[in-house]
């Protein structure tokens, strides 16, 4: 298991891409993800990346999360084998699941999200790949 990103939650995609990229950081790709209402730029850094993520929709979890709380990291995401296996896992150790079952996020790949109650106020996200 590695840290495969770190989501956090922006007003203006273009704007924070011109802030991370001077500090040396580079755009590796740019898409939309129309199921969780965001657009994410995805900027790598060393084995990990970091995540922008601009709703697309005022009732997009992006856009409440920036309501109530503002800018800021929105969750981890952890890179795992077997993201069912996983899942199955955090359930059997009390850990509450928002996804009991993966969806298809940024590149395509599964991913499943923990619920932040569940895990000490962090919002953790299981990529699988």
């Amino acid at each position: 298991m590695k840290i495969d990103h770190i989501g956090i939650a922006v007003k203006s995609l273009e704007e924070a891409k011109k802030t991370f990229e001077g500090v040396g950081l580079k755009v590796k790709g740019v898409e939309e993800v129309k199921e969780q209402k965001v657009k994410v730029a995805m900027l790598p850094v060393g084995e990990s990346k970091i995540e922008l993520l601009e709703a697309t929709a005022e009732d997009s979890a992006i856009a409440k999360f920036i309501a109530s709380r503002g800018e800021g990291i929105h969750h981890i995401a952890i890179n795992v084998e077997n993201i069912e296996k996983s899942l199955e896992i955090a359930k059997k150790s009390g850990i509450k699941l928002i996804d009991e079952k993966p969806r298809i996020g940024a590149g395509g790949k599964k991913v499943a999200f923990l619920h932040p109650k569940s895990t000490h106020g962090v919002l953790l996200e299981f990529v699988e790949g």
